[in-house]
């Protein structure tokens, strides 16, 4: 396994361990920043559950993908699509958000750093499953 593929494979699964942490924060409730995208937006415990079993199964994609990226390229590819999706979904929503009508203390712009952190993840993923796959290829 060639150099990117290796990073591939970690980052995925840095995403995995990420994603379950999501997941375990969300359905115990516990507002952690960057386990909570709107931490501090006021929020019903059936909509943490929601995320929470969401978040496992992006935790569930990203390992499976991360086993073997090069064996598991749709899988990868997959992550990639949907990852695309989530951030461009979650830019919308701080967009056209009135979060301060929900709450006067809520910071966006603190959404808008967690977004864009989701954002870089999501650039070297797709920098990396390129690198990766040009290493496959030259093989």
């Amino acid at each position: 396994m060639g150099k990117s593929n290796t990073i591939l494979k970690w980052l995925l699964l840095a995403g995995a361990v990420y994603f379950l942490a999501i997941a375990i924060a969300h359905m115990i409730r516990i507002k952690v920043p960057l386990l909570f995208v709107y931490y501090d937006v006021p929020s019903y415990g059936y909509q943490d559950r929601i995320i929470s079993f969401l978040s496992f199964g992006w935790s569930v994609f990203l390992f499976t993908a991360s086993i073997d990226p090069v064996k598991n390229r749709d899988a990868v590819r997959a992550v990639l699509i949907a990852g695309i999706a989530a951030v461009f979904g979650l830019n919308v929503i701080n967009r056209v958000t009135d979060f301060r009508a929900l709450t006067p203390n809520i910071h966006p712009a603190v959404f808008r750093t967690a977004v864009f952190g989701l954002s870089l993840y999501v650039a070297a993923l797709i920098l990396f499953y390129f690198l990766a796959k040009g290493e496959t290829r030259n093989k």
